[in-house]
């Protein structure tokens, strides 16, 4: 089973994107089976939360938070410190959200902030994470989350979305990553 974390501010769409991820993993094959959920402490707009996705080729039968990830996807920098790196799995990537470089190969940047204002026009960057994931994870494809963002977005946002995805993934494609 793989383990994605996601930490995020209320707002930023993280549980979406933790969402969106799962389905997009069940659209590759049929023999794909997900589950996503949050936590979410006080209920407001900026405070802190986290969620969960689980992907495996055999049914899920856990559904405990992860407490080891295989990946942990930072929307927010400043929920980032050096004690994130405990929470990784032993070859576990941190996928961060930030301008900041990092020597350690374990952590993956990208500056998502600038491209979701760029592209979406809000300072939100759950879509281009989830892209940027896609660029570090092989077994989801660009167009498997396309299909997620179709069936589980309200049409109106289709475009901006796929686009972001599309955008983030590029960059980690090319080798723009710290």
């Amino acid at each position: 089973m793989i383990e994605i974390l996601w930490h995020g501010r209320g707002g930023q769409g993280a549980f979406t994107a933790a969402k969106l991820l799962g389905a997009a993993f069940i659209l590759h094959s049929d023999d794909n089976y997900s589950i996503a959920f949050p936590s979410f402490g006080p209920e407001r707009r900026g405070a802190p939360i986290r969620a969960f996705t689980k992907l495996s080729n055999k049914s899920i039968g856990n559904r405990s938070e992860i407490e080891k990830a295989d990946f942990s996807i930072y929307l927010d920098d400043t929920l980032f410190s050096d004690r994130s790196l405990l929470e990784l799995k032993p070859n576990g990537k941190i996928l961060l959200n930030t301008k900041r470089h990092f020597e350690d190969e374990r952590i993956i940047t990208i500056d998502a902030n600038t491209l979701a204002i760029e592209i979406l026009k809000r300072p939100i960057t759950n879509t281009i994470m989830l892209g940027a994931f896609s660029a570090v994870f092989e077994e989801i494809l660009l167009k498997d989350i396309q299909s997620a963002i179709e069936q589980y977005m309200p049409s109106k946002l289709h475009e901006n979305n796929i686009a972001a995805v599309k955008a983030a993934a590029g960059i980690l494609t090319k080798g723009e990553v710290s």
